[in-house]
């Protein structure tokens, strides 16, 4: 049979393909087709489990699994009912937990398996998001922050001999991909407004109060903030427009402002955040799958309880910028590139830009150059700078963006203003 590598088959793109005859550890390559098995019949309705009650459901209706996608699911529970079956063909297993004969029998029916790698820190095959709690299991343990999965990602992902090893390489992309996929879902069709800003706006600033009350006030507006899901300015904007109220902010900052950054501790600052989210009453996370060492609130059964406010998308390749916990979704990637790319690209209801330096500036430049290029036609989203002086003499990026703005539809879209009201009335009208 056929396989491809998973996602990329799944979604149709242009890939190498695999033959798999009758013994498995034989492979083949066939050469470069366009969305499709090569040599079997591709559905055109392909479909995507990643719940087992979804599962179970399909197996008690006797629907067929031929073209069937489950993606990190254990299927221990459901071992007998797959080991009866015989309409394997073409079925993809996307990581998970697989019993040896259970893989022994998807095999032989011409299905593939994909297993994941006992040795990674994450699950590279993660059909969801992360939630804070997630992502810093095991903090009050005894290797504190650096016995959490954040901490073992990124260590993995800045291995010298990781870096050269082409497997290693393949986990993390195919991680970053599922990531994506994820978070496309995640967000759906809601509007989103970006905010970035500066790492080392310390808690307890006018700076980060300043970010806190303009998150707060998109979300009011039924926005979804997403930010690079860091420290600084970008927690700040996550804890705004996760509290429930203004009251909650106000709160919260008194609170956060004891422990004013994640140097030199991660760890301390991170409680801290927790401590300040628990008042916030209960929290909305994603549902999520067998994350090693999730424990906890990150695993609440079931669909959103109620629509989310507050998205962080950080990276490992910053090991400095630790995520922040006030994200209700985290798409955390090894790939800064398709980190930033990815959130620049759903910032479909503009970009608000805080004062920043290297980081915020290149964000700026990355969404410049989509406006710069962007169809006559095209509805293009604002892109907001928040402080004249800063913009203007600290670093003069407003008078760039102004003659490149020249002519062209993007200069209608490109303010410079000095409050968060004017920047939340620009991006929610």
């Amino acid at each position: 049979m056929v396989t491809s590598l998973p996602h990329t088959a799944r979604r149709g793109h242009r890939t190498f393909v695999l033959t798999r005859p009758a013994r498995p550890s034989v492979r083949r390559v066939v050469g470069l087709v366009r969305g499709g098995w090569a040599g079997r019949v591709w559905h055109d309705e392909r479909v995507e489990i990643q719940a087992l009650d979804e599962l179970q459901t399909r197996l008690r209706a006797g629907l067929p699994l031929e073209g069937v996608r489950l993606q990190d699911l254990d299927l221990r529970p459901v071992e007998a009912q797959l080991l009866s079956r015989r309409d394997l063909g073409g079925l993809v297993v996307l990581g998970g937990r697989v019993p040896p004969g259970l893989a022994a029998h998807l095999l032989a029916q011409g299905a593939v398996v994909f297993p994941g790698d006992p040795g990674a820190p994450v699950d590279v095959f993660r059909a969801h998001l992360y939630t804070g709690h997630e992502l810093y299991a095991g903090l009050d343990g005894p290797g504190g922050y650096a016995g959490t999965p954040d901490a073992r990602a990124h260590r993995w992902s800045r291995d010298a001999r990781e870096s050269r090893d082409a497997y290693a390489t393949l986990l993390r992309a195919i991680h970053d991909d599922s990531i994506s996929d994820a978070l496309g879902e995640w967000v759906g069709g809601r509007r989103v407004v970006g905010v970035m800003g500066g790492h080392r706006a310390a808690r307890g600033t006018p700076a980060y109060a300043a970010a806190a009350h303009l998150g707060f006030a998109l979300a009011a507006r039924g926005l979804l903030v997403a930010t690079g899901g860091g420290p600084g300015a970008m927690e700040a904007a996550n804890l705004g427009a996760a509290a429930p109220s203004v009251a909650h902010v106000e709160s919260a900052l008194a609170r956060l402002a004891r422990v004013p950054s994640h140097h030199p501790d991660v760890g301390g600052w991170a409680r801290a955040g927790f401590e300040a989210l628990a008042d916030f009453g209960p929290r909305v996370f994603p549902r999520v799958s067998s994350q090693k060492g999730a424990s906890g609130p990150s695993r609440v059964p079931g669909a959103l309880r109620t629509r989310p406010r507050s998205l962080g998308i950080p990276t490992w390749f910053y090991g400095h910028e630790p995520p922040n916990v006030f994200a209700e979704g985290i798409a955390k990637y090894f790939s800064n590139a398709i980190r930033e790319d990815g959130l620049l690209a759903r910032s479909n209801a503009g970009v608000v830009v805080l004062p920043g330096a290297a980081g915020t500036v290149q964000e700026v430049f990355q969404l410049a150059t989509r406006l710069y290029y962007a169809d006559a036609e095209s509805m293009l989203p604002p892109l907001v700078l928040v402080g004249t002086r800063h913009w203007t003499q600290t670093l003069p990026v407003a008078a760039l963006l102004g003659a490149l703005g020249v002519d062209r539809p993007m200069a209608q879209v490109v303010h410079l203003v000095d409050t968060i009201e004017e920047a939340v009335a620009l991006v929610a009208s």
